[in-house]
């Protein structure tokens, strides 16, 4: 989705991939790496914003402190904003910490944090959202918000505000705060979710964050029916495993510029933000199917 909106304003996109430094067994999304030689030679005098997510969608990987100092280095010495998209911020597991790149030395002044009441508080239907940031860059938002999207529902805006209000003061109380829970709600679908994978054959990227799944299918033997298409094979793959096992999942292509499409195209994205019995009935088949066609 950045793509289109950086045409709309008058920009042009370049890409910078995480890349995997393992792609055998079972991975996590710590082990795909954001090379600083290869971001910075995507910076000159005319670059205007960096656009960053974390923890990031479709990987999962939560950004550590090296890492978006990093980022903030090379937006201060090429005196650029940076869009941080963060609406996964509280869907955070293990040890892993979400670290704003705004709190950062010398960043608040030049960055835009977004946020999602969908993602925040599981409705993600609602479509509603917030940037946050100093005022000479929210002013522009919020110009071109008025003429963009006029309103939002106020129904809506009022359920936001007063769960924000009664969540943020719950927050001495993890036990009871819901930003808390629901990491400690989906760990465990995670973790599920990964054993099974692990358990026929497929190698999961185990995300840090986020509510999805990569999982590798490089090594599964599947005669993927010609489609007509020029499609990378996870699209295919999906349609296949779609029309075929009943299963549903995402082509991670989809997500990668045309020339790092290939990062993605052995791999689905699955998502585990599901009742329990949805993720055993998809382990079933998985069990069922994918475990006759493994090497």
């Amino acid at each position: 989705c950045y793509e289109p909106m950086v045409k709309v304003a008058g920009g042009i996109a370049h890409y910078c991939p995480l890349r995997p430094t393992k792609t055998e067994g079972v991975t996590s999304s710590k082990d795909w790496i954001l090379d600083p030689k290869e971001l910075e030679s995507k910076f000159n005098q005319n670059t205007k914003a960096l656009i960053v997510n974390n923890p990031n969608n479709p990987l999962g990987k939560v950004f550590s402190r090296d890492e978006l100092l990093m980022m903030a280095d090379l937006c201060k010495k090429y005196d650029t904003i940076c869009l941080s998209d963060e609406v996964y911020e509280w869907m955070v597991y293990d040890d892993n910490k979400h670290i704003k790149i705004a709190s950062l030395p010398g960043m608040f002044e030049r960055t835009v944090t977004m946020g999602s009441a969908g993602k925040t508080l599981s409705a993600t239907g609602w479509k509603l959202g917030w940037g946050i940031g100093p005022e000479h860059l929210i002013a522009p938002m919020q110009v071109l918000h008025q003429n963009c999207t006029y309103n939002c529902p106020t129904p809506v805006q009022e359920a936001v505000a007063g769960a924000l209000e009664f969540e943020i003061d719950q927050m001495d109380q993890p036990d009871k705060c819901y930003f808390f829970s629901l990491a400690k709600e989906l760990q465990p679908k995670r973790d599920k979710l990964a054993k099974i994978c692990q358990e026929v054959g497929l190698s999961p990227v185990v995300p840090e964050g986020g509510y999805f799944m990569m999982v590798s299918t490089g090594n599964l033997k599947t005669d993927l029916p010609d489609d007509g298409t020029d499609d990378p094979r996870d699209f295919k793959f999906v349609r296949w495993m779609t029309t075929k096992l009943k299963l549903a999942a995402i082509p991670p292509s989809a997500f990668y510029h045309q020339e790092h499409k290939h990062l993605g195209e052995n791999y689905v994205r699955f998502c585990f933000i599901k009742k329990d019995e949805t993720i055993e009935a998809a382990g079933d088949i998985l069990k069922k199917w994918f475990g006759s066609v493994k090497k």
